[in-house]
Formats: C-alpha cells, sequence, structure tokens
C-alpha cells in the first residue's frame, strides 16, 4: 500500500490534485490559507539545510545570558541583552558560521569521523574511573547534565575541525607581499627636514575682562553644560534604632543556648599543608607515589609525568573539591605519601607537609561575637515591630508625624539631590538607590509607602519640594564663566595669529623673514625621525606637522597650551635600506597574520553569501518571549558567547 501511494505522489495526478486544492483554499478564503503557514518549521536563522529553530534559539541564548552574568558578576535579564542588541550581534554570527558550514558542505569539505573520535576520546569525563575504558553510558549522562545529544557534540565537532582546517588552508595560502613591510618601514624610519617658530599669546594679544552681554551670550551658548540639573528634597522616615542608642542587654542564658548551638562551626577545625597529583591511571600514579616516597620533590615528579601540581595551604578538609582525596589526605601524618586515590577524575597521589591541630571554641572567646549576632537580630525585630505599628496607625487614618512618634520612629531631612543621586557639590549622595528612585516617582508633597532596603533595613520617603532645572543667574556663575570665556577667546586669537603667519609663508615668503616679524625663535631641524625620542623633545604638535605635510609644504597647529606653531617642511629622505630591510622583514610577519584574519572573515561572509544565509530578528524577539527596544534604548552591554 505505502508503494501505492509513493507511486501516485511522484504522478502528474498528484501535482493537478494539489493545484486544484490550492484553489479551492484561495476561493473558499477565511481561517482555511492559514493552513499553510504552519506548513513546515519556523526558524530563526536559515541556511541550505542548517537552520535554528525558536526552541534551540531560546536555549542558546540562556546559555549566552548565564555567560555574560557570570562575566559582568550580576545577573543580566533577557530584556538587558535584547536592549543591548546581543541578540543581533549573535544573529549574524551564527547566520554566516551555518551559511559558511553549509557551503564547506555543499563543496565537498568533509572531516575524517577518525577526528572526531579523536577529540572525544580527549575528553576524561568519558571514560571510566576505574578501567580507564571508554564508557557509553557515562558519554551521554555528562552530555544530558549539560544539555546536550551524542549527536549536538559530535557535529559541533564535525563544524569546528571544517573550520579549524579551512582556516590553516587560508593561513597557508596566503602571503604578504614584501613591498607591504618595505612601505610600512621605510614611513616609521623616514627622515625629515623643517622649520618652524612659535605663535606665543603675546603676540597675539590676551582678551581682555567680558562685559555683561558677552557673558549672557556665552552662557546661552553654553546652556547644555551650565543648566543646573532638577534638585527634589525629601525627608525620610527611619525605623532603626537612633545612632549611638545603647542597645539592650542580653540575657545570658540565650548567650550560652546560642554558643550551644553554634559551637561546632565557631571551633577552628584542624588544617593541612599539602601537594596533590592526578593522573589518568593507577600505573602512572603508583609510579608517583614511589618516586615521592624515594624522596623526590612534587615539583619534580610533577614535572617529569608533565603533569600540573595542586598546591594546598593550610586548608581545612571541607576545602578539597573531592571528598576522597579530603578523607584520605586527613588520615595522613606529616611527611607522609598516599596510596593512590580513586577520586572523581582520575587517581591522585598525595604528600602531606605539615598539620596544624583544629581548636574547639570556647563561650569566652566568642562571647562578643554572639552579643552582637543577638543584638542584630533584636535590634531587626525591634524594626518590623514598628513598620508594623506604623503602617497599622497609617491605616487607622493618623498624619504621618503623629504615627512617627507614636511609634518611636524619626525623621530625617535629605539634602537636595539629583535623580543621579548627587549632592549641590556634585558629589554621591550616601544614600540606598531606592530614596532616588522612589524621590523622583513621587509628585510634591505625596508620601510613599514602606520601603524594604534590605538587610532588615525599611523607611518611608516624603517628596518636601522639587526644584526645577534651570540655568544659573549670571551672579552666580561670573567668576568661573568669564575665566571660560577670556580663554576661549585667547585661543581664538592665537589661532587666529598662527594662520596669519602661515598664510604669509603658504604665499611664497621665507619662513625665517615671517618669524623674525613676529618676534618669534626660529628652530631648524635636520634628520628628525617619528619615534617616542622626537616626540618627547618636539612634542605631538610639531612632529605630527612635520611628518602629516608632503615636502615645501606648511603646518600649523597646537604646540602647548598657550602656544601655535607655524612651520614648513624642507625636506623628505628615505631611510637607508640596510636599516630598514630587517624591520620590514618584522612587520611583514604581522602584517601577513592580518591579511590572514580579513581573508578569512571576508571568505566566511562570501561563502553565507552563497548559501543564502538569512536570520529573522523578529522571529527571534518573539521566541524569547520579550518586547522588542524602542529606538535608541541603551543598556549594559555583554558580550554574545
Amino acid at each position: 500500500m505505502i508503494s501505492v501511494f509513493r507511486d501516485f505522489a511522484k504522478s502528474k495526478w498528484a501535482a493537478a490534485l494539489f493545484v486544484l486544492l490550492i484553489i479551492s483554499f484561495a476561493v473558499v478564503g477565511g481561517s482555511q490559507t492559514d493552513v499553510f503557514k504552519s506548513l513546515g518549521a519556523q526558524h530563526v536563522i536559515s541556511a541550505g539545510e542548517r537552520s535554528v529553530d525558536a526552541a534551540q534559539f531560546r536555549t542558546d541564548f540562556e546559555r549566552i545570558r548565564t555567560n555574560a552574568s557570570e562575566q559582568e558578576g550580576r545577573p543580566l535579564t533577557t530584556e538587558d541583552l535584547v536592549t543591548a542588541n546581543v541578540h543581533v550581534r549573535y544573529l549574524e554570527a551564527q547566520t554566516q558560521r551555518l551559511g559558511f558550514l553549509e557551503w564547506a558542505r555543499n563543496v565537498g569539505i568533509r572531516p575524517d569521523e577518525s577526528l572526531i573520535i579523536k577529540r572525544i576520546r580527549e575528553i576524561p569525563a568519558f571514560f571510566n574511573q576505574v578501567t580507564g575504558a571508554f564508557d557509553q553510558a557515562q558519554y551521554e549522562q555528562t552530555l544530558a547534565q549539560q544539555n546536550f545529544t551524542p549527536v549536538q557534540l559530535e557535529d559541533e565537532f564535525r563544524d569546528t575541525a571544517v573550520t579549524e582546517h579551512f582556516g590553516s588552508a587560508v593561513e597557508a595560502g596566503i602571503r604578504s607581499p614584501r613591498i607591504y613591510g618595505a612601505l610600512v618601514a621605510g614611513r616609521a624610519l623616514e627622515l625629515r627636514d623643517g622649520r618652524w617658530f612659535n605663535v606665543t599669546q603675546a603676540m597675539a594679544g590676551a582678551a581682555g575682562a567680558p562685559t555683561d552681554a558677552q557673558l549672557t551670550a556665552f552662557m546661552n551658548e553654553n546652556a547644555a553644560q551650565l543648566r543646573r540639573p532638577e534638585f527634589r528634597i525629601a525627608s525620610v522616615v527611619l525605623f532603626n534604632d537612633a545612632a549611638g542608642a545603647a542597645a539592650p542587654a542580653i540575657p545570658e542564658a540565650r548567650i550560652v543556648e546560642r554558643f550551644n548551638f553554634r559551637k561546632d562551626g565557631l571551633s577552628t577545625p584542624e588544617r593541612r599543608t599539602f601537594t596533590t597529583l592526578t593522573v589518568g591511571d593507577r600505573a602512572a600514579a603508583d609510579r608517583i607515589a614511589a618516586a615521592l616516597r624515594g624522596g623526590q620533590t612534587p615539583a619534580a615528579v610533577a614535572e617529569a609525568n608533565r603533569i600540573q601540581p595542586a598546591e594546598y595551604a593550610a586548608q581545612p578538609q571541607s576545602a578539597v573539591p573531592d571528598p576522597a582525596v579530603g578523607t584520605a589526605v586527613f588520615g595522613l601524618t606529616a611527611g607522609q605519601v598516599s596510596a593512590p586515590i580513586q577520586g572523581r577524575v582520575g587517581f591522585t597521589v598525595a604528600k602531606l607537609v605539615s598539620v596544624t591541630p583544629g581548636a574547639p571554641a570556647t563561650l569566652e572567646g566568642v562571647r562578643e561575637a554572639i552579643v552582637a549576632e543577638l543584638q542584630e537580630e533584636d535590634a531587626k525585630s525591634r524594626v518590623f515591630s514598628r513598620v508594623e505599628a506604623y503602617e497599622k496607625a497609617r491605616t487607622d487614618g493618623k498624619p504621618l508625624a503623629d504615627a512617627v512618634r507614636e511609634v518611636g520612629a524619626r525623621i530625617v531631612q535629605l539634602p537636595p539631590f539629583t535623580q543621579d543621586g548627587r549632592l549641590p557639590d556634585g558629589q554621591p549622595m550616601n544614600a540606598p538607590p531606592q530614596i532616588t528612585q522612589n524621590a523622583y516617582a513621587l509628585t510634591e508633597g505625596a508620601e510613599s509607602d514602606v520601603i524594604d532596603a534590605g538587610q532588615g533595613q525599611y523607611f518611608v520617603l516624603r517628596l518636601d519640594d522639587i526644584q526645577p532645572a534651570a540655568l544659573p543667574t549670571l551672579a552666580d556663575v561670573r567668576e568661573p564663566l568669564a575665566r571660560q570665556w577670556i580663554a576661549r577667546e585667547n585661543a581664538r586669537r592665537l589661532t587666529n595669529k598662527a594662520e596669519e603667519l602661515a598664510a604669509r609663508v603658504r604665499g611664497g615668503e621665507d619662513i625665517a623673514a615671517v618669524a623674525a616679524s613676529a618676534g618669534a625663535t626660529l628652530t631648524t631641524r635636520a634628520g628628525v625621525q617619528q619615534n617616542a625620542e622626537a616626540q618627547g623633545a618636539l612634542g605631538d604638535g610639531i612632529l605630527g606637522g612635520l611628518f602629516g605635510q608632503g615636502r615645501g609644504q606648511v603646518f600649523t597647529g597646537p604646540a602647548s597650551e598657550t602656544a601655535f606653531v607655524v612651520g614648513r617642511v624642507d625636506a623628505v629622505r628615505a631611510p637607508a635600506a640596510v636599516l630598514a630591510a630587517p624591520i620590514a622583514d618584522q612587520i611583514r610577519a604581522r602584517m601577513a597574520q592580518e591579511l590572514v584574519n580579513g581573508a578569512g572573515e571576508g571568505l566566511v561572509a562570501a561563502a553565507a553569501r552563497a548559501s543564502k544565509a538569512e536570520n529573522d530578528p523578529a522571529r527571534a524577539i518573539e521566541a524569547l518571549g520579550v518586547t522588542a527596544p524602542a529606538p535608541g534604548a541603551t543598556a549594559p552591554t555583554a558580550p554574545a558567547q
């Protein structure tokens, strides 16, 4: 029966019937046409026979989010990464990767299966720790713990092999032309002759004191920088004990009870200093144990066996990652070498160096810490009681001030602060971030609910006043504004004077005569090379001018904060070949690597285009279950993995 259907599907009658079905759906209309939308997978990335569907993209992106959070040292949400366009960068990178791999498959680049097997056998976690043989069940179980299947891992190894071999071929086939290195070396060792002089403020004339009209115009030009931000003034209701208040005494019975409860944890554990060496099989571990017992140092034995020793300095047993190793080490005597220990990964041999005995805790030794702990608990309990009483009083209709007084809380007036938590002098305000967040969410005169600041701290915020953003008055900023105006005017005069003198040199006057007419000293230098020594002696302005213009050209630029330089390039001389040749060869190797990198990127992009690889950012957003970021939105960036 199956063969009959297969034959029919290949016939012209099946094609005709399919056309009729399409026409019938079009005629009927309505929701029936939606059937065709669901045919086939909905891919986020497509590249020939390779694709990434919504579920796989979501899984991959969750892995990216986890890695990014670890790198940033703080939790990142999917929304954070999407706002930072991490999903777009990942889409583009994966699209090019899959497009390249599809192209490679189509042109016949196929890794031998022995390469894949070799890579798998290089991973110790896939081997039985007792027999040392490859364990298929352990292989599958280990991968399952990482949300991987054997097929996925082997496909990944195949793709990696293709990429590495293609990259090696590109690197082997590209050679940087010698002329590239020669050009860079020639430029680096080039010698230049030039003459120049400095134009000072005295030559250009200094600006006088500005008028009010000039300062007002200057203030309006720089309104964005001068505008004072909005400030808000708020009062905070605090429920904790006032600073300096004496804490109630803790009964002795509570202290003893807490000490008995925590005695084991407060005691000092025994600590040991030792070295471990781990190998993959018992025979190697036996040889290592014999060598250590024979008097060889752990470092020498590790070097002979090409392994890295693990050093533990004064560590308790709980700090040893492998329980089997910890149990064995803490059963040794000082100087003793253990027998091979079968641990989680291979076989370990340990040599114990020293033992620091533990010490049981005594009540008198930890009394202060226990009292402080109990006092902190009691303080948090008092805070919580005040919060509950305050909320009841407010629910009963009592004004804020009466409720605060009744429960024993207190009101503290905060200084004016900006939305980013800064005081009028620009210094940060030492307050929880919830204060600024809530202050800028309230209207003037409004009060917040009780806010949890964490660590047993609570507060209520009342917004007392709003000082709108505004430009300062001229009287408030006259002195610093006048200094800035004079500095700008002096710089303008200096620039104009330098350009005026440079124009005369460009017009054909001798630079020496122009310098003399301005009362400047002419400097003449021959054989200047573009290096750190010249940069220190001449400065960036002069060196940049000498090497930024051709022979016979005039240059200007800042020589310092209070002077401009006017100069002329008199000669450009090539370096001696005997000096440039060795540097050209050194540069050529680095340039070759840059060429390989650039060519590799270009070839991968071309291969992706040839495979018609594409992605769908809208479908990616839909797969992640978030809202597309608004244009211009920003968020902390995080690398795509």
